[in-house]
């Protein structure tokens, strides 16, 4: 089974990209969603999390605008909040892979926003970079609720730039010209790994 890295910076159009595979019968793990569900109430890494960071937890759930605003500019919260969250993360990832497998899957995509910054693409066989335009970029995450310029700028600054995520892809989907475009780009990878796919197994 062949295993699809997905990422891309902020704003790029990577989460309406992964949808995009999904509309086609892909397998698509979300590690946004997964995390999500660590986070909501009874999920594995809310009494860890709220330990690490008190007063985070609201009503039996991280409150991520709370979270957000402990680790944002502080490397070493981060660092202290990857350590719990990334195991739990993996652990999901990993029983993800699992069923697909069982299911006879040909291939699966792994979409994880920090795929480069975490290593994450050292587990995957090819690896997607959804990008548009820099002013398509910021006019769609300053367009977000509770998103400030200075937010923005900082969560740049812990993610690979785009030209450098561009370089290191083995496929690069543009969104800047609306998604029909992008789409017919994913059915061309689909279709790739598919014969890649039958390829290894004869």
């Amino acid at each position: 089974m062949i295993i699809l890295g997905l990422t891309g910076s902020i704003g790029m159009g990577k989460s309406a990209t992964a949808q995009l595979f999904r509309d086609e019968g892909v397998p698509v793990y979300d590690a946004d969603a997964a995390v999500h569900e660590l986070y909501g109430k009874g999920g594995a890494a809310v009494a860890p999390v709220e330990a690490a960071f008190p007063g985070v937890a609201v009503d039996g759930a991280i409150d991520r605008l709370r979270l957000r605003e402990r680790v944002l500019n502080d490397a070493e919260a981060m660092k202290r909040l990857e350590s719990i969250v990334h195991p739990l993360a993996g652990k999901a990832q990993h029983d993800f892979r699992q069923e697909a497998r069982e299911a006879g899957a040909p291939f699966v995509v792994i979409d994880i926003p920090l795929l480069y910054e975490t290593g994450g693409w050292q587990l995957c066989d090819y690896v997607v970079v959804v990008s548009a335009p820099a002013d398509v970029q910021r006019e769609r995450v300053l367009s977000r609720p509770d998103m400030t310029p200075e937010t923005f700028v900082s969560i740049l600054a812990r993610q690979v730039p785009d030209a450098e995520k561009r370089a290191r892809a083995d496929f690069v989907i543009s969104t800047g010209h609306g998604f029909e475009f992008a789409r017919d780009h994913v059915r061309a990878i689909i279709a790739l790994m598919n014969r890649k796919e039958e390829e290894a197994r004869s």
